[in-house]
């Protein structure tokens, strides 16, 4: 049997949990405080009908006091249980958004690092912490005012239909026409032309994150915004969006919506002036100017109650939009764990007829590659850009999961053991390392939170990051990124190997660890690899050949597919690919400029 799908409404109040009851008492009493608002419009008509019945002489009508003080009693009791729903549907909605935001946050935390690599920040932020605010107005606002709205529109109707029906019908003529109006703007087609918006608005923020990050090029190149064309494009597709839907859509329905409910007058003095000369022939005028003062007041609420729906409806729109936006952080992949972990024997590394497909890609990244590290070996992945090196390093500590063979760590099956043991038996050095807009101290402690301040010290020393800490202002305690304290990619890149030395795991993976260093820091790094792969197993990706030609095995991925296996000496003498490649390496480092020619 199909599954019926969950309205958006049922979705959010699961968000809620126990706070839901507080939305439901919110609506209850924001329908409550809706009739109470109307009350005083009875009022003035009881004040009209006396003053009219006695007049000439008014101080006969004894009443209209007492209605005066009722009208404001009632309008005084709206208010304040309008206020107490507010309250709690405020309340619900603030838990909500939290609700959203903490199981956003779980869930990702359960999802493949190599989920983060292909899934911006500044996107996944925008999805879960704006969708998540942009269903507080729902809640917070809309739910309350549909059910005060629709409160207040059978009311009306009631009210309408009472004294008088030609003139109740009169006033209802506006509100037909609105509801008309605000269903062509939102409904239909429509809906989805707010659904693309809302994708241009994503885009956008995703690529202005990258933007800003970009800055620094540039203004180094004297570029402008139109140099990074991607982010050119986003902010003119939000535009036209923007655009199409508030000026072709929504400009010719919103001027009828608002010329007729804020005139909705204009239906009811053609209405009277018809009716007017059958008053006065049944000598029931007096009634009729009563009745006329009636709807003349009271076909002021048709576009307030009107304007409330339209915000109610367009607030649904918006949380519909928004919670499709979360749906994608809530249906991120999510690592698989088994049952029953099992320990890894030792620290050798194995890949077993492998094959990886990124999603949505038609080639494989890896394909049917197969290779062993013992213990202790050091093994280095070479090959060209785009070979697979820094895709099969990911497979090892589950960034992603293979779609094809296996990877073996300790003689287990990556996806048979638990993911922390997993992540504990590996320390990571990247290309681009982050660090934490904190101390140094915290950033190289975050591998092992219950490390001392000496252990810390110790790694930062064998990572060789004396140098660092002299001319920092308070040592390992300088909080980076305040105050203009920086650091350059070479010494960011030493921090990030204490940590990996602090962290002390048996095997170690390094991906293009000097890509960015420049010779001084390079020399340091080389320094602190070696404390850091002492007695490990290592897999070491690099592209300058110099940085390999000590290990034990090197193996060459060329499109996906592992063409050359062996050492240094044998695959240069083999005359393959991994000879080749020596060879241009070597002609790269001698190149130089001299006075007049290239060399």
């Amino acid at each position: 049997m199909k599954e019926k799908k969950k309205s958006d409404l049922s979705i959010l109040l699961e968000y809620a949990g126990n706070y839901k009851r507080l939305t439901f008492l919110g609506m209850t009493l924001s329908g409550i405080a809706m009739v109470l608002g109307m009350l005083p419009y009875i009022c003035i008509w009881l004040v009209a009908r006396d003053l009219i019945a006695v007049a000439p002489d008014w101080t006969k009508a004894t009443e209209v006091g007492k209605y005066g003080w009722m009208a404001f009693a009632f309008a005084i009791a709206g208010i304040v249980v309008y206020f107490a729903a507010l309250m709690c549907t405020h309340l619900a909605a603030f838990r909500t958004a939290s609700n959203i935001r903490k199981q956003g946050m779980k869930h990702l935390m359960k999802a493949p690092l190599g989920f983060f690599d292909s899934n911006a920040s500044g996107l996944l932020r925008n999805r879960l912490d704006g969708g998540a605010a942009e269903t507080e107005t729902l809640l917070a606002h809309n739910l309350a005012d549909i059910v005060g709205s629709a409160t207040m529109f059978i009311g009306m109707i009631v009210l309408m239909f009472v004294f008088d029906w030609r003139m109740g019908a009169a006033c209802l003529m506006a509100a037909v026409i609105s509801v008309g109006a605000m269903f062509t703007m939102m409904g239909g087609k429509n809906a989805k032309i707010m659904q693309e918006y809302q994708a241009a608005q994503d885009y956008m923020s995703k690529a202005g994150t990258e933007y800003v990050r970009g800055i620094p090029v540039v203004k180094v190149f004297q570029q402008t915004v139109y140099s990074f064309k991607a982010f050119k494009e986003a902010i003119e597709d939000y535009s036209k969006k923007a655009e199409h839907y508030t000026g072709d859509i929504c400009r010719g329905p919103q001027a009828v919506n608002l010329t007729f409910t804020e005139g909705a007058f204009i239906f009811l003095v053609p209405v009277a002036l018809i009716i007017a000369p059958g008053a006065l022939r049944s000598g029931d005028f007096a009634g009729f100017v009563t009745n006329f003062a009636f709807y003349a007041v009271f076909s002021a609420i048709v576009s307030t109650a009107l304007a409330r729906i339209m915000f109610a409806a367009s607030g649904m729109m918006l949380a519909s939009t928004a919670l499709g936006r979360i749906a994608t952080i809530m249906d991120a992949p999510v690592l698989k764990i088994t049952d029953k972990p099992i320990e890894p024997k030792n620290n050798s590394i194995e890949f077993k007829d492998v094959s990886f497909t990124y999603d949505g890609a038609d080639v494989p990244a890896i394909d049917h590659v197969s290779f062993r590290v013992e213990p202790g070996q050091t093994v280095a992945l070479v090959g060209p850009s785009g070979g697979g090196k820094t895709t099969a390093a990911s497979l090892i500590p589950r960034f992603w999961d293979v779609t094809g063979g296996s990877v073996l760590v300790g003689g287990v099956d990556v996806r048979d053991t638990d993911p922390h043991v997993l992540m504990d038996k590996i320390a990571f050095v990247f290309q681009n390392n982050r660090l934490f807009k904190a101390s140094i101290f915290d950033n190289v402690r975050a591998s092992r939170p219950d490390a001392t301040r000496e252990e810390v010290k110790r790694a930062l020393s064998a990572a060789q990051c004396d140098d660092i800490l002299l001319k920092l202002p308070q040592g390992m305690d300088t909080v980076i990124g305040t105050e203009g304290t920086y650091l350059s990619g070479g010494e960011q890149q030493r921090v990030a190997l204490a940590r990996a030395i602090l962290k002390d795991a048996p095997i170690v993976v390094l991906d293009e660890a000097t890509a960015f260093a420049d010779p001084e820091n390079e020399a340091l790094i080389q320094k602190a690899f070696a404390t850091l792969t002492k007695g490990r197993t290592v897999i070491m990706i690099a592209h300058r050949l110099s940085t390999v030609v000590g290990a034990d095995k090197i193996i060459v991925l060329d499109n996906g597919h592992a063409v050359e296996e062996g050492t240094h000496e044998e695959l240069k003498n083999k005359g393959g690919m991994y000879s080749r490649m020596w060879a241009d390496y070597n002609q790269a480092v001698k190149w130089r400029i001299s006075a007049g020619e290239v060399m």
